[in-house]
């Protein structure tokens, strides 16, 4: 079986894939969902959903760094990266190993096109099928929901030291528009911030996400200079795609309640 996977590579396939790894925690929770998780041998340490995952599977490092033969040792049929989470030199070592899948999401379309690919490799079409239906489905409810409502200008923010946001060409910035949120920093993928330049852009909403830093109540005091509506946000539900999108549509109702 020939794959081509969202970076336009060819990656050839003897047969279905029976041994997984998995280096992307929502790309791994997308597997268990559909399924497969006896066939995963090997994850990250971030790969926290399901919760009790990490305790069954081979730990094989983080999503920047991992153990090539601790993976080797794995004798994985395929292994599973994204762009952004995983680095080009450690796909490379990782193709010497097993054929590689990377991903590449940034629009809510690219992650439907992903979840399609693993049902095709995966032979799991249907149920990926009824997966996207179902969000689909739960995009229009929401979009009807939100329709009247104003459009707000906010900004997303994810690091503290230095103060970082999202930017313009993310999958965050794709899910702040399916909310109806402008978002106020467009010059670049994940720029530096300070507060002068925060005040400068005039958000009337900061978003405090949950990751990769962990933003509690006890940081909404930083910006309270600001006098900006402040909320906290789970950050995975603006930035984990696959079968987390079902749950995360649910959120953002209530989010926009």
């Amino acid at each position: 079986m020939e794959v081509i996977d969202q970076l336009q590579r060819k990656i050839f396939l003897p047969n279905i894939p029976k041994r997984i790894i998995s280096l992307v925690p929502s790309q791994t929770e997308l597997l268990v969902d559909l399924g497969l998780e006896e066939n995963l041998v090997g994850v990250t340490k971030f790969c926290v959903h399901p919760k009790y995952l990490r305790k069954t599977k081979t730990i094989v490092g983080g999503t920047k760094q991992v153990k090539l033969e601790k993976i080797k040792a794995l004798n994985p049929d395929i292994i599973l990266c994204n762009k952004e989470e995983n680095t080009q030199e450690m796909v490379a070592e990782l193709e010497e190993i097993a054929p590689v899948h990377v991903s590449d999401i940034v629009k809510i379309e690219d992650a439907f096109e992903l979840m399609h690919q693993y049902g095709d490799i995966f032979q799991q079409e249907a149920l990926v099928g009824t997966m996207v239906n179902s969000v689909r489905d739960k995009i229009t409810v929401l979009q009807e929901q939100i329709q009247n409502k104003p459009i707000r200008k906010v900004a997303y923010f994810i690091w503290k030291k230095p103060l970082m946001v999202a930017g313009k060409d993310t999958f965050i910035d794709e899910l702040l528009k399916l909310n109806k949120f402008e978002n106020v920093f467009k010059e670049s993928r994940y720029p530096e911030t300070t507060l002068e330049e925060l005040k400068a852009k005039d958000p009337d909403l900061l978003l405090l996400s949950s990751e990769p830093f962990p933003f509690g109540e006890k940081h909404k005091e930083y910006f309270s200079t600001l006098n900006v509506e402040i909320e906290l946000v789970d950050g995975e539900y603006f930035s984990w795609y696959g079968s987390r999108l079902i749950e995360a549509i649910d959120y953002f109702k209530k989010l926009r309640d």
